[in-house]
């Protein structure tokens, strides 16, 4: 998304205004935001822990339902196996306990990543050195993909183009400084 007010860069602050009780977002760029927005002198408080943050969000749980409707089984009660962390621990403190508990609770996170942010996928800024090698690390996961789908499909001619359009890109990224894995 492009910013409302210069045109030039991505839009990743998104000011949401309640106007005659219908809400009405705005989308700038960080640079127009802290310089034209009414409010960027007023941004002085102390940043918000992501334990706040989903404790004030995520208090009560969403599989909870109104009285008398039937209940879902709460996916809180299921455990990381390799250090014992719960999804409702998570939601208390805000952070996993150790790199098992993404895939363990894998089914849940993308519902309450859309919920906290526009979408599974974070945008927003990456330092201007590794922007470049992310992106073509980013378009190198995306045709490997594809490519492994044109395979279970036996579309080996969409799959040999994709390998060949990897390779290209491997050396690029290769130029560029970063590892291909």
């Amino acid at each position: 998304m492009i910013c409302e007010h210069c045109k030039q860069r991505n839009a990743t602050v998104t000011v949401t205004q309640v106007q005659n009780s219908q809400k009405v977002e705005h989308h700038y760029c960080d640079v127009c935001a802290s310089q034209f927005h009414p409010f960027h002198a007023e941004f002085k408080q102390e940043p918000v822990s992501i334990q706040q943050l989903l404790s004030n969000w995520f208090g009560s749980p969403t599989w909870q339902q109104k009285v008398g409707e039937k209940q879902q089984a709460p996916p809180q009660q299921q455990t990381c196996s390799h250090c014992g962390f719960t999804y409702k621990r998570f939601l208390k403190e805000g952070k996993f306990g150790c790199p098992g508990c993404y895939d363990t609770f894998a089914e849940h996170l993308p519902k309450l990543f859309n919920r906290i942010q526009a979408g599974p996928q974070h945008i927003g800024k990456m330092p201007g050195a590794h922007s470049n090698v992310y992106v073509i690390k980013k378009q190198i996961e995306d045709i490997r993909k594809r490519m492994k789908d044109a395979v279970d499909e036996e579309q080996f001619e969409e799959a040999a183009k994709l390998r060949d359009e990897a390779k290209e890109l491997e050396n690029q990224l290769q130029f560029e400084g970063g590892d291909v894995s």
